[in-house]
């Protein structure tokens, strides 16, 4: 069995939580940067991921605020796998990823470390990107910083016509 080692990622579950929900409180606001949103759509958004698995680790979230995926509007639905594909685009050519991992945790039985409100990780992949740092260092190497990749990125969500 192949395992995603994540040690980096105890910080994340270490750190106090916000109050309130990320995914409605981060798009309420009007500094997008700071609170790393990189296309608003109609019914959802993309963020960056804070604690990323990897460089340009996206999530999409419908403004809605909902557990149940059954209750999200088809809409949103839609507009999330339509960001997704262009995402995927993006992140082939801005980080030449060779490779996605997308998908959602569902409910905390289902690993969602926020479970009420549902949302969606893209993961983009390199062949050979796990090796032993994370393994016997706990260190995960993160090539570029967060604020250098959201500039790299931004441009081209600028041009998504979702």
């Amino acid at each position: 069995m192949d395992k995603l080692w994540a040690p980096w990622r105890i910080e994340y579950i270490r750190a106090p939580k916000e109050e309130g929900c990320i995914f409605c409180d981060k798009p309420a606001g009007d500094d997008d940067r700071e609170t790393l949103i990189l296309h608003r759509g109609e019914y959802s958004f993309i963020l960056m991921n804070l604690y990323p698995y990897n460089n340009g680790h996206l999530m999409f979230a419908p403004y809605v605020h909902e557990s149940d995926p059954l209750n999200i509007p088809a809409e949103a639905k839609s507009e999330i796998m339509d960001l997704a594909d262009a995402s995927m685009e993006i992140l082939k050519s801005a980080l030449k990823a060779e490779g996605f991992n997308f998908g959602a945790n569902i409910g905390k039985a289902g690993g969602a470390g926020i479970a009420d409100h549902l949302h969606y990780h893209l993961v983009p992949r390199w062949s050979g990107d796990t090796n032993f740092m994370p393994v016997l260092g706990h260190t995960k190497i993160v090539m570029e910083g967060l604020s250098e990749t959201y500039d790299s990125l931004k441009p081209a969500f600028d041009k998504i016509d979702a």
